[in-house]
Order: C-alpha cells, then structure tokens, then sequence
C-alpha cells in the first residue's frame, strides 16, 4: 500500500507496493529509490478491493489502483498549502513600547491568538513590515505552518439533536444496529458470520430516511467506527454534508466529516483525502468515488437513492459503485444500507429471494401527507416554450401564497431540436448523428453526448431559408418563459451549464 519511487529503464517512475516477496528468481535486482510519505496511502482493505476490481472488471491492477487513488494525492511531493501564522507570544517582563500603529495590530492579534498573515493584513490595512516589528520586539512569532483547504470552511453550521423516531424508523435502526452487531461478532467457532450485511430501506419520499442514517453513523462511532455515504449527484451533496456537520459538530461523537466529489480543486481533495488517511475524518460523504475512501476502521456503508444510474461510473475505467459498496461491506463484514423510495428492479428481486432484508418506511415523518400529483394530458392542452396553462396558473397561486416552486424540465439548454421547415434540415452532430441542442447566449449547437460544438446557423445550410424552428424546451427556454410571465418572482436555474463554476452550485 505504500507509494514508491523506482527506476525503470533509463527513467524513473511511482508505483504502489501490492505485495512484498522474500526472494527473486531474477538477477541484479534494483533497489527502491525512495519510500513516498510516512504512511501507506492504500489501505490493506483498500488494496484488496482494488484486486477484486481488477479482476470483475477485467482490467490492468494499476489502472483499479489509480481509480482508488485520486491524482491529488498520486505525487510524489505532498500538496499541503504552507501559510505564514502569526502567533501571540506569551509576555515576560515589561512591554516595550509601540506605535499607534503597532498597538493597533497588536491588539488585533491578541484577539485572534493566531492568525494567518494575509487575513492579518487585509483586516488592519498595515504592511508586513509592521508585523515584522512587532516580532523583533518578541511580541509575536511568524511561522509557516499547514493550511487545509475545507470547501465548507466558510460556513457556520448550527449543531442538531436527534430526532425522536416513529416506530418504523426505530424498528429499522434496530435492524441495522443488530447486523452491526452480528457482523462484528461471528458465532462461536465460525470465521465469518453466515449471515450478511445486506438493506434496502425502502421509504416513501419524506419518511426519514437520512435521519435513520445518521442515527446508524451515531452507533458506529460510538464502537470507533467510521462510515461511507454515498449520494448520485453532487448537487445533492451540500444539503447532505450540511445535516451531517450539523449532527457530528460538537457533542461526544463528534468528527470531521469529509468530502469528495469531482467539483473540489485539486487541493480540496488532497486535504479532504489526507484528512480521511489520518482518521481526523470518521464520515465520508460524496458521489462514487467516495466508495474508495480509506476510512479505517470502517463501520457502515450507506447508498442513497441506490436506484439512480449515476452510480455506473462511465468514462475511462468502467465500474458501478452500487456493485463495489457491497463487495467492500463483505470484506469488511459491515452492513451496507441501500436507500430508496423507488428501488431497483434488482435490488426488489434481491430482497425477494432473500438476499437482501428489506426495511420499510410506510409513511411520512411527523405525519404530513402525501402530495396530490395532477396528470396533464399534452395531448389535448397546448404547450407554449415548455409550460401549459394549469402548470401557470399553479405556479401563479403559489407566488401569491408567498411560497416557493421547483420546476423540473429534463433537458438542458434551450431547444433540443433546431430544424428547417421548408426542406427538413436538422441539426446534427457529425460524430454522433444526434441532435444538438442549441444553448442561448453563446449562440451555439453542442452535442451532449461527445461535447462537440459549433456556431448556431441564422439561416438553413441547406437551402437558404430564414428562420429556423426551435423544437421543444430545455432549461434555458423555461427559464426564459417563467421570467416573461412572472417579473416580480424570482428565478434560479440549476442545471450543469449555470454550476459549472467553482462554488456556483452552492
């Protein structure tokens, strides 16, 4: 598990240590070069997880090794950000005299105990010479010492209790408290225990389904052991690292809670990383990469909304995080909790035959009902730039409630059709022969299957003719629409085009 430097050919390179051998059959034999930081970055449990998925997966070993490793911590040189501090000395003796303006920083600083030297000067408007005074003085020491880069370090977050649970939600804790429980302490005479650690909580909407988790997440820290949430998207991840700070910020069970996903800078995920590896950091929450988090010892796996297909990793190394989450809770002998209002149709045979035990949550928490749902037949109701007249006019008396609306459209961009009316033009993508969807303000049709781009046509390239037809209504057209009917509302879209800058989707 340990990262090393060697030489290979006339070069030299990093690799991972797998195994460790006694002898060699090959001759002159080249020794390590240099052993890369003070602790294995791969986990035994890690490791062995990367095996099996080079194995299922009918890959390369390196290739489930770099998927278990991100690249910000894959160097050779560690990326922690060195910050100068400014620390308040203890006083001996007399204090020398100062400036108004040295008093005034000084007074500042011994507010603040330590302070970094940046913030020190944007707050008093001094220079660092000043600073440097007062540290000639002996009033102050300036040190280079780590500063770790939390992407919700900006954010107070109030702490929470827990909350009283009905009596579905206590039997399915119960449950998953005692495979817990079973797990850890095989029957007598036995290696492993004959049961598994498999759930599905199958909750309506609105059940309590994450306060079970946190709840879960409690009694593993209680035995010193940490846990894996697993969310489909990042736009989910805010809301869910909120309520899990808010729970495990103060109290006996208290812990960083770390995150990872695709949107954090390089050096977000080396610190969020590094913070896990050294155990600071007994909860992770993130989408599927997360699953190879180093957490150790690990206590319980959780997968939200474990029917969604963002789960299924794409690109590049091909794997399902869904698949890897009960593999890693087998090795472990932990429980894997899978959440979900609507399964999936395999996780619902699972259970069915046995594999799987299967928790339910009947009914909402707190006893509120559940929402009527209206069908509107688009068949007999016109549809203008995305919105019928019912959907406006239940929008209309939301707004004059004083509440608030989601309007969920499943297409981005603003049409996804552009197309000639006269001799059928359509655009598309010359890789993939899809339709491109044409996005307003840049002016252009982009494929969102390859990313292709090119500039929107003013006339038909095939015959000339003016005024193209803008088929159907992605995100941007009903944005647009709801701006147009409703001025004094305020609007937000949320999709991938309007969060694609960091810190925009929160």
């Amino acid at each position: 598990g340990t990262r090393v430097k060697v030489s290979f050919g006339r070069r030299q390179g990093l690799g991972c240590v797998t195994a460790l051998a006694e002898s060699s059959t090959h001759d002159s034999l080249k020794p390590i070069l240099k052993v890369i930081g003070a602790q294995s970055l791969v986990t035994p449990r890690v490791l062995e997880l990367a095996r099996w998925m080079a194995e299922y997966y009918c890959c390369a070993p390196e290739t489930a090794l770099k998927s278990v490793l991100p690249d910000a911590v894959r160097k050779e040189q560690e990326g922690w950000r060195e910050r100068l501090f400014v620390r308040l000395v203890p006083a001996n003796g007399e204090p020398p005299k100062l400036t108004k303006r040295q008093t005034e920083v000084y007074q500042v600083i011994e507010e603040n105990r330590s302070i970094a030297m940046q913030e020190l000067l944007r707050l008093t408007g001094t220079t660092a010479q000043t600073v440097r005074r007062l540290e000639d003085n002996g009033l102050v020491e300036v040190a280079s010492q780590i500063s770790e880069r939390d992407p919700y370090g900006k954010e107070y977050i109030l702490p929470s209790q827990p909350l009283e649970l009905n009596a579905e939600q206590a039997a399915a804790l119960q449950e998953v408290v005692g495979a817990m429980e079973r797990l850890a302490k095989p029957a007598e005479g036995e290696t492993k225990p004959k049961a598994n650690g498999l759930f599905l909580l199958h909750g309506v909407t609105g059940s309590g389904k994450t306060e079970v988790y946190l709840q879960a997440i409690a009694r593993a820290l209680e035995k010193g052991k940490g846990a894996i949430v697993l969310v489909p998207e990042i736009s989910l991840t805010p809301q869910t690292v909120e309520r899990f700070k808010a729970r495990f910020s103060s109290g006996p069970l208290q812990t960083l809670v770390a995150v990872l996903h695709s949107h954090l800078s390089v050096g977000e995920r080396h610190d969020e990383w590094h913070k896990i590896r050294q155990g600071r950091a007994k909860i992770v929450i993130g989408a599927r990469s997360a699953i190879f988090a180093p957490v150790e010892p690990l206590g319980l796996i959780i997968v939200d909304e474990e029917h969604d297909p963002s789960y299924k990793h794409q690109d590049g190394f091909r794997y399902n995080a869904w698949d890897i989450a009960v593999k890693r809770a087998q090795q472990e002998q932990i429980p894997v909790l899978l959440g979900s209002a609507t399964p999936a149709l395999e996780t619902v045979e699972n259970t069915r035959g046995g594999r799987y035990r299967l928790l339910t949550l009947k009914e909402r928490a707190g006893h509120s009902g559940m929402p009527r749902v209206h069908l509107v037949d688009l068949k007999s109701v016109p549809v203008h730039n995305g919105l019928t007249a019912p959907v406006v006019k239940a929008l209309a008396g939301r707004l004059e409630r004083g509440e608030q609306s989601i309007v969920y459209v499943n297409r981005r961009g603003y049409a996804p059709v552009v197309l000639c009316a006269d001799c059928g033009w359509q655009g598309k993508c010359r890789r993939c022969d899809a339709s491109l969807t044409l996005h307003q303000g840049s002016g252009l049709l982009r494929c969102h299957h390859c990313g292709a781009s090119r500039n929107a046509p003013l006339s038909c390239p095939a015959c000339g003719q003016q005024g193209l037809y803008h088929v159907g209504a992605g995100t941007q057209r009903v944005e647009g629409e709801l701006r147009r009917l409703f001025p004094a509302a305020r609007v937000l879209r949320l999709d991938c085009d309007s969060t694609a800058g960091k810190g925009r989707l929160e």
